[in-house]
């Protein structure tokens, strides 16, 4: 006797099963076909996305004639098929099927009926393999097939002169310095425009170079301006990021957290209260838990966007080699790229810009020049190709102790897609962890 999941798989997969209504749209795709066989050339339908068996098998034969350039019509399907003949209904169900498309005008709605059905049913059968085997793989495979299926479809039919209107309303209409959130620093905003939804940003360095403080003061700068953040700590708690901002906002050293009661001055009490006050009315969320996939990134961040649909948002990820991967690779780096492409495809889906720190290679330790390059990026490969802006951060009074550039980071923007490469210069006041502009770093 089947116990109560099982009962539950069976009637997930009964509710589940195709309808007269998806063979009927695949039937009109197929005789579209045979009424004009160029639209093949149209038919974004793959064998696979077809439920019935016969189906698969004459679409799998209509794209070998395309790909052979050989005309398409009964004959040569019914050629082509071959020895399988028999497994699609004989000449009579591919005679029927040719005369069974009135028209070709509605083909685009009959492909988005069995594509539907096909993702429903991808869907399902992940659904399914969980309700049976509930593990972290199979809860991940439900996520990886969801980001399949919104990746499977038909393309929107391009319009030029919508495109064009709508270069020429850009061209008329002052979208103020920022096209996207603003990063607290001019000459950052002016090389890059400030951080734009969609885009995947890497901040890199090597330990101690600030760059969770830089990040934290992004996501604080977003919140300042009536945003939203999200933060994903892999490696420090939510109380320690909190009193790092508390020290940023009210002046504090950081080190007087360890023991504020006794090493607090009033003067200290006092700014810490106003921090906490205003750190209160932020939107900062801080995620802190230390193992965290991307799936369980995404859905907090799905989270967020259904509560704040129409503020400013931006999701700082530290750091990206803490991340947790589920199933097998061959390689770290092919498990590195496949986090930093998922994470590509959810700034995208949510318009988001997500800053992902990451580390580099000792290699830049054993270079007399100390500057951050691409190379040294582990598993450079496929974050350099999935990043849409790369910055490198460098401090040199980290390695000359008698430098003249004293608490000043570069920020080096070695890759930007849309915009200009070159360096920054910012003032970190490492006590606070704080960062400003290079002309008021003796004023607070």
């Amino acid at each position: 006797m089947q116990n109560n999941e099982e009962m539950n798989v069976d009637s997930l997969n009964n509710s589940l099963a195709p309808t007269s209504e998806t063979l009927e749209a695949e039937n009109m795709v197929l005789g579209a076909v045979f009424l004009e066989p160029d639209l093949i050339n149209e038919i974004v339908l793959e064998p696979e996305h077809l439920n019935h068996m016969k189906n698969r098998l004459i679409l799998k034969a209509m794209k070998e004639l395309q790909s052979e350039n050989v005309g398409i019509d009964t004959a040569t399907v019914v050629n082509k098929i071959g020895n399988n003949l028999e497994n699609v209904g004989g000449v009579s169900y591919i005679t029927e099927l040719a005369v069974s498309c009135p028209s070709t005008a509605n083909i685009a709605s009959y492909q988005n009926i069995v594509l539907e059905q096909y993702k429903t049913r991808k869907l399902a059968e992940a659904a399914a393999n969980f309700l049976n085997n509930k593990t972290d793989q199979t809860a991940d495979d439900i996520y990886r097939t969801y980001v399949e299926m919104q990746e499977i479809g038909l393309k929107k039919e391009s319009n030029k002169r919508e495109t064009l209107m709508e270069i020429y309303a850009e061209m008329n209409e002052d979208h103020g310095e920022l096209t996207g959130i603003d990063t607290g620093f001019k000459d950052l905003n002016d090389m890059t425009g400030g951080l734009n939804g969609g885009d995947l940003i890497i901040v890199a360095a090597r330990p101690s170079m600030g760059k969770t403080a830089f990040a934290l003061n992004l996501a604080m700068k977003c919140c300042v301006t009536g945003g939203v953040a999200d933060v994903f700590s892999l490696e420090m708690p939510e109380k320690q990021l909190t009193q790092r901002m508390l020290s940023a906002i009210g002046n504090i050293e950081g080190a007087k957290w360890r023991n504020p009661y006794r090493t607090f001055s009033d003067e200290d009490r006092n700014r810490a209260m106003k921090a906490i006050g205003i750190y209160d009315k932020w939107l900062m969320n801080i995620h802190d838990e230390s193992t965290q996939t991307v799936a369980e990134i995404r859905a907090a961040v799905r989270k967020t966007q259904r509560k704040y649909p129409d503020l400013k948002h931006i999701v700082v990820i530290d750091y990206l080699q803490l991340i947790t991967t589920l199933g097998k690779f061959d390689r770290h780096d092919l498990a590195i790229g496949s986090i930093t492409r998922e994470l590509k495809q959810m700034a995208r889906q949510f318009n988001v810009p997500v800053v992902l720190l990451s580390q580099l290679s000792r290699g830049v330790e054993q270079r007399q020049d100390k500057h951050p390059m691409m190379s040294d990026l582990r598993d450079s490969g496929s974050i350099e190709q999935d990043a849409d802006m790369i910055m490198f951060l460098y401090r040199e009074d980290y390695y000359e102790r008698d430098t003249d550039a004293k608490n000043i980071v570069e920020i080096n923007i070695a890759k930007q897609r849309n915009g200009p490469v070159g360096t920054v210069q910012l003032a970190f006041m490492k006590e606070y962890s704080k960062f400003l502009p290079l002309e008021r770093r003796y004023e607070e």
